[in-house]
């Protein structure tokens, strides 16, 4: 077995996902109870959550917080 390691790309290993998809996470909870509820407003108002998860990932992503940005400040693991 060899010991070195490929290099990682460290996609979501950043702030900017771990937001994002923790928002999406939460409005499709959120679609699936009112969807289990007959409730169809909530339904639609959960997929605005997603939609704005996604925006928000995206905007952070600009700002620095994604994985190339400047804020960004990768975590090396310790074997």
């Amino acid at each position: 077995m060899s010991t070195t390691e490929p290099a990682e790309l460290g996609e979501g290993h950043s702030p900017a996902a771990w937001t994002s998809v923790i928002i999406m996470l939460v409005g499709f909870t959120i679609g699936t109870f009112c969807f289990w509820f007959d409730i169809a407003w909530g339904v639609w108002a959960s997929a605005g959550i997603v939609v704005v998860g996604l925006v928000v990932g995206f905007v952070m992503g600009k700002a620095g917080y994604g994985v190339n940005g400047p804020k960004f400040v990768p975590k090396h693991h310790n074997e």
